[in-house]
């Protein structure tokens, strides 16, 4: 395994942490792995078995039984992975609304946590990967090589989702939209389950004000720093 070959990438809704995650791993060579669509996925599945979502032990039997997998795909200008749930490509439909309204509650059940982990444990094992979540840094790959955790102001993650969405053309409110990610911050910080937090030794980085490719260049010099540090002392000048 090369030095700084397991990258965790935590941080709240629209921090900017999966567009980071994928142009890093875009200029490393390595996999890109969003955790946060197996959850996604989950909620969808649950959705359209009309399972009441407050029902932890239906949801988390749920998960336990569906089948989830993330596949790389060659797009430079989308997602560079395709997920499938039940073995359908479900991608397009995972960044919804009603998604983003619910996948916090169904992601904070312990079962369904316990059931998409060791899936996101073993992928990141493998090594050369940059893995974005919530909790990557502190529960899925406690021993990554490189930990980041981003943030910024509520009202700035509100401006970017809310983008989102007009992009993909919902009929959607800027408001609302600021409303369901104050709401969905609280949840996700205050869960008993692996709340979101940064891991004691994560680097945290503000993202308000950052453009993309300083957000890049940063993790970079990050990356690059470990990757100096894992070599023996007579190959660090190299």
């Amino acid at each position: 395994m090369s030095p700084a070959s397991i990258i965790a990438i935590d941080g709240p809704a629209a921090s900017g942490k999966s567009t980071l995650a994928r142009h890093l791993a875009r200029r490393l060579g390595y996999l890109y792995f969003d955790t946060g669509v197996m959850y996604r996925a989950v909620t969808l599945a649950a959705i359209r078995s009309g399972l009441d979502l407050r029902d932890e032990p239906s949801v988390t039997k749920l998960a336990e039984e569906v089948e989830i997998d993330v596949r790389p795909k060659d797009d430079p200008t989308g997602t560079p992975f395709e997920v499938f749930l039940n073995g359908r490509p479900v991608t397009d439909q995972l960044r919804t609304p009603e998604i983003d309204s619910n996948v916090s509650r169904v992601s904070a059940y312990r079962g369904v946590r316990h059931a998409m982990t060791g899936l996101q444990r073993a992928i990141g094992k493998r090594g050369d990967v940059v893995m974005v979540g919530r909790d990557i840094g502190t529960v899925v790959l406690p021993d990554a090589d490189v930990k980041l955790y981003l943030d910024a102001t509520v009202e700035a993650r509100a401006h970017r989702r809310f983008d989102e969405c007009v992009e993909r053309g919902e009929e959607i409110t800027y408001s609302s939209v600021l409303e369901s990610m104050k709401v969905r911050d609280a949840y996700d910080s205050s869960r008993e389950v692996a709340p979101l937090k940064p891991a004691a030794d994560a680097v945290v980085l503000d993202t308000t004000d950052l453009s993309i490719e300083e957000m890049v260049e940063t993790a970079l010099v990050l990356v690059e720093r470990h990757s100096a540090d894992a070599l023996p002392s007579d190959e660090t000048h190299l």
